[in-house]
Formats: C-alpha cells, sequence, structure tokens
C-alpha cells in the first residue's frame, strides 16, 4: 500500500459522516398536488443556487492551493538548479585534482 495512502485514509475518515449526512436526499419526498410541485421546484431552485455559491468558493480555495503549488515547484526546481551546479562543479574540481595528481605522479 502507497505510503500517503494511509494519512490521507486518516485524515478522511472522521468526516464521512458529515459527508454522508450532507449528500442524503433533503428535498420533499411527497408526490401529487402543484403545491408540492412547486415545493420541490423551490428546494432545487434554492439547491442550485447553494451550489454554484460552493463551486465559486471551491474554485477560488483551488486556485489560491495551485498558485501555493506553483510557487512550491518553482522553489523546488531553484534548489534542484543549486544542487546539480553544485555537482557539475565537484564534479570539475574532482577531475582536476585527479589530472594534478597524475601529472605530478613519479615516473
Amino acid at each position: 500500500m502507497a505510503g500517503w495512502l494511509i494519512p490521507v485514509i486518516k485524515s478522511v475518515l472522521p468526516h464521512v459522516g458529515t459527508i454522508i449526512s450532507a449528500t442524503a436526499p433533503v428535498f420533499t419526498r411527497k408526490r401529487g398536488d402543484a403545491d408540492t410541485l412547486q415545493q420541490q421546484i423551490t428546494e432545487l431552485q434554492n439547491a442550485a443556487a447553494a451550489n454554484d455559491t460552493h463551486i465559486k468558493d471551491l474554485a477560488a480555495q483551488m486556485q489560491v492551493a495551485i498558485e501555493a503549488l506553483e510557487k512550491g515547484t518553482r522553489l523546488a526546481e531553484k534548489g534542484y538548479r543549486h544542487a546539480m551546479l553544485l555537482g557539475i562543479a565537484s564534479f570539475i574540481l574532482s577531475l582536476a585534482a585527479l589530472s594534478a595528481v597524475l601529472f605530478m605522479w613519479p615516473k
């Protein structure tokens, strides 16, 4: 099992009841007269308006999260480039030292 999966499951598990209760039907269940039909239409319109608000909020939160991820990616790339340059400089320095030793080696 992937190492990241267990913490995700542990963080989601306490919220499962809330998620299930939020997704349970909250609309009028009766069928029949025009008043009930009008009430169901009103409930659906209210739910659609609430969903619209929630989607906009979620989009704003996702935008912030994506910007944070992009910033983290830029920092990681900068660190990677720095480490790569340091590695290349170390390699060149070791080649120079090896060349100096071989040149100075007694014959």
